[in-house]
């Protein structure tokens, strides 16, 4: 049920998307804002930014641009200049026979800088298109071959060079192999894969909730490959059904573990390049109880860092294995009453005598460093605030980089602090910039790919010299969508807090609409997510679904979100997990009180036109509300939105919910289908058919509860869409089509 709030790394080459109507010519202003606009192929296109590599040095960045003949180049900009050198061209990216040059997906260089590693023909692999070619590049003599010793298309995953150089890794029909880089056979590192043996790649849950997708790493000294091994034997199936393929339709099995039910055997372990043998750590309890979230080399090519979890995910053991026995030896322990979250592979420090951890243990999520002999940690970010993300580590500087927001949880700044004595926080964004601040810092701190958003503000992103916080030159303006924004004849959006007793304050942001009469009372659209992944009151750019959002205030709707408790807002501990064991229960009750609230201090709000929207997770908090609260909402649209807390993935729910045999009534109450009986307003229920994530079983058990009670309800299924309900022609206007003509109809517009 995880969000869609993720920003991918440096990104260089401009491309564009689609998000809104073009000027008219006649008016020199732009039309209302429509769903085509939005989302339509003839739309002002929003200038981003593409995937690309920084130089070692960090004085250049390499670029992926189109060749006005054919296929695409990959160039080298000198920043200080912006010198343009094409370093390798789409020419020589041709292989023999073929009529184009490769379309690259992805690209590595090998660490000698000789060889490029080129990712094309990438095919579907649930959320990414992991599955693809690989073709080895020869930058001295320009020479092309294909990776994979005759593989059928598209059946490599993640390859990736070792760092000598002189072989790459890559998983293929779930066994690990290398192959020469300089020519020669692939060699199988394991057997053992099959339909339910994995080797080297995380299974579905893994990739899900601890974000694992390639599931191997080499050491530094390119001897070994650490990898996992998931025994997905024993894991339920779900059957998901594709309809849109031909005559028949197409069974596709899932191994997908359901909360309570049971996980996959991981165990984690290296293989020796050399001679292929497996040595497998000797962790600790069943390995289908405890999960391994994290694996990297500990700074070193002599031991392994391991992170192991408790199922219930509040007990995480740090620990390192010995490549060469198998042995663990423990570091440290991290617990909480409710849950930890999993760190990213740490930093290492002092050459490998101390490591960067991320740590609640004071109430705020806080930069560490832990002595790896004693397990001993350091605070080096002390005070009342979270760190939002690690973003660089220079131990010859002496500095950590990390993005915070002290006074405001809403925005996000870029922070520095000191590795080394006396910790010194400073801030570096510049006080007058509010905002979300991104960056991408180059090696050297010396550059950074900057970009800054707000709700009302699309993204700018400059290249930015972070010694004297000044930008060097602007990539992507977006121009001429900062105009149809400011010309849409909305007022600035309004972030507030709303009292909603008991010393609690939530956050909130509010649109009003085109020409608001604060004499009259307009209908209300609040969107919602209130799960522990997502925030939804943020003061950065919300794409295409924000500029829906302003459509419907220009229509005459009031639009707004309102962050409950238990959102992963930067307010410390106590505030994320205050929703331990109660999800779905506590957050609805946050959001009917805050709305009662705003009912009460706010007399432009029509009573009898509240409505309430949101996806996946929201989708659930939107059931709860019109089914828990039913004479507060009037109308709801719950897109794929889970409603049986039990039919979620056992990572995910019991991490927030603890196990269902031990919480039986908590599962049970912070599930919508139980109170299904008390709906009274008006429920557009949205599901994907092929939906891998919140299987459309739980609109068809929903739909079938709602009947039982004889509710009135409307529903829409997308044949054959995934979580995200994108997927094929127009598809996107068909949704926010059909939920915009809900609204006017059950939710009309205006004021009164």
């Amino acid at each position: 049920m995880r969000g869609y709030w993720r920003v991918s790394g440096l990104a260089l080459a401009l491309t564009t998307t689609a998000w809104v109507v073009p000027v008219t010519a006649q008016t020199a202003r732009p039309a209302p804002l429509s769903v085509e606009g939005i989302f339509g192929p003839k739309a002002v296109r929003t200038e981003s930014v593409r995937a690309s590599r920084w130089s070692p040095d960090g004085e250049s960045y390499l670029a992926i641009e189109d060749n006005p003949k054919a296929g695409q180049d990959i160039v080298r900009y000198r920043i200080a200049d912006g010198r343009r050198e094409v370093l390798v061209a789409a020419a020589d990216l041709t292989p023999k026979g073929a009529a184009a040059p490769l379309g690259i997906d992805g690209y590595e260089w090998s660490p000698d800088r000789r060889w490029l590693l080129i990712r094309t023909n990438g095919k579907s692999f649930r959320r990414t298109n992991a599955m693809a070619d690989y073709w080895l590049f020869d930058g001295t003599s320009k020479s092309l071959r294909q990776i994979g010793g005759g593989a059928a298309p598209s059946t490599l995953f993640y390859a990736s060079f070792s760092p000598d150089s002189g072989r790459i890794a890559y998983v293929r029909a779930n066994n690990l192999y290398v192959e020469p880089v300089a020519g020669g056979a692939p060699v199988a590192l394991t057997r053992d894969g099959d339909d339910f043996i994995v080797n080297g790649l995380a299974d579905w849950v893994y990739e899900e909730e601890f974000s694992l997708h390639r599931a191997f790493e080499w050491s530094p000294d390119s001897k070994r490959i650490a990898f996992f091994r998931f025994d997905t034997r024993g894991v339920g199936t779900f059957d998901m059904v594709k309809n849109t393929g031909g005559q028949y339709s197409q069974i596709i099995p899932l191994q997908y573990p359901k909360a309570g039910t049971t996980n996959s055997a991981v165990t984690v372990g290296t293989v020796d390049v050399a001679d292929g043998a497996t040595r497998w750590f000797k962790l600790e309890g069943d390995p289908r109880q405890n999960y391994v979230p994290q694996m990297s080399w500990a700074g070193g090519s002599d031991a392994v860092f391991l992170q192991q979890s408790n199922r219930l995910q509040n007990t995480y053991k740090v620990l390192l294995g010995d490549p060469a026995t198998g042995a663990i030896k423990p570091v440290m322990v991290e617990k909480d009453a409710a849950w930890v979250e999993a760190n990213n592979a740490p930093e290492w420090l002092e050459g490998g005598r101390r490591f960067t951890w991320l740590s609640e243990r004071d109430g705020w999520r806080h930069l560490y460093t832990i002595d790896r002999a004693s397990g001993r940690a350091t605070l080096r970010t002390p005070g009342r605030f979270d760190v939002v993300e690690l973003l660089n580590v220079d131990e010859k500087a002496g500095y950590a980089w990390f993005i915070a927001s002290p006074d405001n949880p809403t925005q996000r700044y870029l922070y520095r602090t000191t590795l080394s004595g006396t910790p010194k926080v400073e801030r570096l964004t510049p006080a007058n910039q509010p905002g979300t601040h991104s960056y991408d810092v180059a090696p050297g701190e010396h550059w950074a790919l900057h970009t800054v958003s707000r709700l009302d503000a699309p993204p700018v992103t400059d290249m930015l010299d972070l010694t004297r916080q000044q930008p060097l030159r602007t990539l992507a303006a977006n121009a001429p969508l900062i105009k149809v924004i400011k010309d849409t004849g909305l007022a600035p959006t309004e972030f507030f807090r709303v009292d909603i007793g008991g010393g609690t304050q939530l956050d909130g942001w509010l649109i009003k609409p085109a020409g608001f009469d604060p004499a009259k009372r307009y209908p209300i659209l609040y969107f919602v997510y209130g799960e522990p992944w997502g925030q939804t009151v943020a003061d950065r750019w919300a794409g295409s679904q924000g500029l829906w959002h302003r459509m419907l205030a220009q229509k005459g709707y009031l639009v707004a979100s309102i962050d409950p408790r238990g959102t992963a807002t930067p307010r410390g501990r106590d505030w994320r997990k205050s929703i331990y064991r109660q999800v779905g229960i506590q957050a609805s009750a946050d959001y009917a009180a805050a709305v009662r609230k705003m009912l009460s201090t706010r007399p432009y709000i029509d009573p009898d036109r509240i409505g309430i929207w949101g996806w996946s997770g929201g989708g659930a908090m939107t059931q709860n509300a019109l089914f828990r609260y039913p004479d507060l909402y009037k109308t709801g649209i719950a897109v794929a939105g889970p409603t049986d807390m039990t039919l979620y993935d056992t990572v995910y729910q019991e991490r927030y919910m603890g196990l269902p045999k031990d919480n039986a009534e908590g599962y049970k109450n912070g599930s919508p289908i139980t109170f299904a009986d008390r709906l009274k307003g008006n429920l557009l229920l949205i599901h994907g058919t092929l939906d891998d994530n919140v299987h459309y079983q739980n609109q068809d058990q929903l739909v079938d509860r709602l009947i039982h009670f004889n509710k009135p309800f409307t529903m829409m299924a997308y044949p054959d869409r995934s979580h995200g309900i994108y997927e094929g022609e127009n598809t996107s206007i068909h949704l926010y089509s059909l939920m915009t003509r809900y609204l006017e109809t059950n939710l009309p517009p205006g004021g009164r």
